[in-house]
This record gives C-alpha cells, structure tokens and sequence, in this order.
C-alpha cells in the first residue's frame, strides 16, 4: 500500500487514494462542526499587513471540510470569504482569454471526449501555418491579446515540432494594433526535454487537465492509447518544472468521479507542487462534462447541479488563494456571472470549439470539442463585465517583466501583485476600447477608468497609469505595462 508523500515524485504518494478516502469521510464526519468551520474560516481570512494582506490558505482535508459543510449560515459565510480574498489578491479585475484548437486528430480513447480514435464521423482537421495565422488575425481583430493552444495527442499529426511552429506563427502576426503577447499551451503531457521546448518557445503556463484523480476511474475511463497511463499524466507538471517551465495550471473534469474525491485530489496535487517545487499552481480550471458530438454528459452519474459547483469555486479560492481560476465558455452566461464572485479570475470569451472556427462566419459544429454554452461575442463579454463592476484585463506583463513562478508567488501572496495587475488591467482595457470596442462598450468602458484610476494608492503609479491610458486613446501608442 502506497503512503502518502506530498513531496514524493510517484503519482501514487502525493495523491494518496487512501488519504483521499480518508479526507472525504473526515470531512463528511466533521459538515456540522460549526466550531471546527469557525476555526477555518478564521485560518483563511486575509491578515493586513504593512504592505498588502496574507492568506495562509487551506490543507486538503481543511478545505474538504468547508466543501462538505451542511450550514447554511456557514456557506454564505464560505461565499463571502472566497469574494474577500479574490478582492485581496486580484481585485476586481477579470483576465480575458480565447482557446485556439490547432488540431483534433487524436490517437487516444478517452471515453468523454469527441475526438477519440473511434470516432469516424466526426470532421478530423489541423490547421496549416497560412490557416494558423487567419485564425490568429481572427482572434486579434477582436481584440484578444491571450490565448490557450489546444491539439489532439497524436504523435504523427500533431508532434511538438508542428505546436512549435505554430506558437512561432502566432507570436509573429501583428495585424493593425493586434498582437497575441502571451500563449499558453494545452497540449498532453509529454517529456522534460519537449518541455524545455516550450519554455523556450516563450509559453505562459502549461496547462493539463488531470480529468479524474481516481485512478481506477481514470484507467476505465482512458482505455486506450498514450494517456491510459495515469502515472506519466499525473506527474506531467513535475516533468514540466524540471524542464523550466515557471507556470503550470491544474483542472479536473467535474461529473467523471465524485466531486469531494475529485476536490481533495486537486487540492493534493496544489500541495505536491508547493512542497516540491516551491511554486503551487498558477491556475486552476473547473470545466464540468458537456454534451458533444457522440457524448451524452448524462451518461457520468456524477454531475453536479449550478450551486454546488459555485460552492467548489468557493473553496478552491479559500484552500488556494494565490491561484488564478479559470471558468471557460462551457458553462452559460448566467452561471458565470454567478462564480465571478465567488473567486473566478479569468474567463475565456467569444470562444470556439472547433479547429478553424474563429475564420468562419457562422459557428462551425463539425469539429468541436465541446458545445459551447456561452456565445456571446468578446465586445457583449466585455460590456457585461464592466456592468458587473468587474475590470476586463488584457493584461500580459507579468510573462513579459520576467513575474512568473517564484517571482510571481512571493508577490501575490506577499499581497502585491494587485499593484501592478490594478493598472496594467486599466490599461489594456484602454487598447481594447480604442481599438475594438462598440460605442456603448466605449462609454461604458470610458467611465469604468476614471472611477478605477483613482482607486491606485500610489499617487506616481496613477499618474504615470492616467498618462500612459490617455496616450493609448489620443495618440495610438501601444503597449504600456509596469
């Protein structure tokens, strides 16, 4: 029997079936311990110090405890807490992305996913470099600045030298005042050297969804093909630091396996990177099963209704404060605005599913991944945002002024970060309205940064921030960040 080793390098150690079993019955034991909550609660609150404020954050089995709290009392107060420390930590600011699928080709048999080798009908397409840079220019023209490269495991169609080129194609459009500044890459997990790769090909964060820490789950539920090996996947991200990437982001596909086993894996696998690595995950998604092309998401008997996944968006920002959390386009307009307040940080907007789908007029079905819930364009996504008193950030400098891993960390949980990100999010969402945004957006947007700017502490910082976003409005200047 394998015992639990947070700073083991076995995917078996640090996430410990039976300490998983464990947690959940401890936490399902202790759902009516309001004194025990208190205490929690109390642990997790931001402490004000010179500079900023701290949050110690939560074990697994602490933070297992909130998610199975049955007071109700005691969950809004688990709601307010998330909303504390998303404010403390990143503010009101809402980081916007778009994934990019490069290709859908894909030699593995994931039982949830439309692209599985045994699907004969559904459309198989990779892009091209010409088509990589349309679908690029696409993108810019609505103003993203990030994006999320997507592909299929297929070692012929989709080698690390085809994602390399096409991380290079993309980095070298500049389409009118568009540039993609940051992107990161989901693709499988793969070696220390491909990683070393990457990082040298100037990625973000590295992203890997674990999809179910259950590893007798996972087996069943990847029969076939390179990723049925539930040891090589869930020790990818080990691999990827070794190789010198700084940021990694975590996920599990919520509705495979029980979502408190689900939870304590993920929240296990936080703690791992933090006691291996010195660096937790730079973010964490929280993608439920949706229907696709031959999937039924009815056919997973561990789905999870709208408030109780809210409550796990809750908890993963009081067990996690420093991470970024991500929400994409699966879940609906309503549900979204719903989890903004309870930690999310970053969101994806305008996003299609489909490899090409970004230069076709009408949505294209014949090859997603996924249907998308929310299909609102990037300029409604924005003007909603700024309604909901949230900051649409475009922001990127923090990959690009060298605060990333370590760097990053001791900023954020040093209470920080909200410094920099506070003005570089204003202005970008200065570039984003001169140069993409409706009238309405526009004024809207307009009055958003006079209130925003003089919310910046630092008089020097908001003076030279007010400068820099009337240069970017009145004289085409570009590209500011501190």
């Amino acid at each position: 029997m394998a015992i639990y080793d947070p700073k083991s390098l076995h995917a078996e150690e640090f996430i410990n079936h039976e300490e998983i079993l464990a947690t959940v019955a401890y936490a399902n034991a202790n759902k009516h311990n309001a004194e025990l909550i208190d205490s929690l609660l109390e642990k997790a609150r931001p402490k004000k110090n010179g500079s900023g404020c701290t949050c110690a954050g939560l074990t697994h089995r602490e933070a297992s405890v909130l998610l199975a709290c049955d007071i109700p009392e005691k969950n809004e107060e688990i709601y307010r807490l998330a909303n504390e420390i998303k404010q403390a930590f990143y503010g009101n600011r809402i980081v916007m992305f778009a994934p990019l699928y490069l290709s859908n080709y894909c030699v593995n048999g994931c039982v949830y996913c439309p692209y599985h080798l045994k699907n004969k009908h559904i459309a198989r397409k990779k892009l091209t470099q010409e088509e990589v840079r349309a679908e690029t220019i696409a993108l810019q023209d609505m103003g993203h600045k990030r994006l999320a490269i997507e592909a299929g495991e297929d070692p012929v169609n989709n080698p690390i030298e085809y994602i390399l080129d096409c991380i290079k194609t993309i980095y070298s459009v500049h389409h009118k005042n568009g540039d993609i500044r940051r992107v990161n890459v989901n693709i499988a997990a793969t070696t220390v050297e491909n990683y070393r790769k990457l990082k040298d090909a100037g990625i973000g964060t590295y992203i890997l969804f674990q999809e179910t820490y259950n590893k007798e789950s996972y087996l069943q539920l990847h029969p076939t093909g390179p990723k049925h090996d539930y040891d090589y996947h869930t020790e990818a991200m080990d691999r990827a630091m070794d190789g010198g990437i700084d940021d990694v982001g975590l996920g599990v596909l919520f509705g495979l396996e029980g979502y408190q086993y689900e939870f304590a894996g993920l929240m296990m696998h936080a703690e791992h990177l933090e006691a291996v690595h010195g660096v937790g995950p730079h973010t964490i998604s929280v993608p439920r099963v949706k229907h696709a092309d031959d999937i039924d998401p009815d056919v997973f008997d561990n789905s999870l209704a709208d408030e109780l996944f809210a409550k796990i968006v809750a908890c993963v920002r009081v067990a996690v404060p420093y991470t970024g959390i991500i929400i994409s386009t699966r879940e609906s307009e309503a549900v979204r605005g719903k989890v903004l307040d309870f930690g999310v940080s970053q969101i994806s907007g305008a996003s299609r599913t489909s490899v090409g789908g970004y230069t076709e007029e009408e949505r294209p079905h014949d090859s997603e991944q996924f249907d998308v819930s929310d299909q609102r364009t990037l300029d409604e996504v924005v003007r909603w945002l700024m309604k909901l008193d949230h900051i649409p950030s475009f922001c990127t400098a923090c990959y690009r002024e060298g605060r990333t891993g370590d760097r990053f960390m001791s900023l954020c949980k040093a209470g920080q970060i909200l410094n920099c990100c506070h003005p570089n999010a204003l202005m970008t969402l200065a570039e984003y309205l001169t140069d993409y945004a409706s009238e309405e957006t526009r004024a809207i947007g307009k009055e958003m940064l006079q209130r925003e700017l003089q919310k910046i502490p630092n008089e020097k910082v908001r003076a030279i921030a007010a400068k820099n976003i009337d240069d970017i409005m009145h004289s085409n200047k570009r590209d500011f960040r501190f």
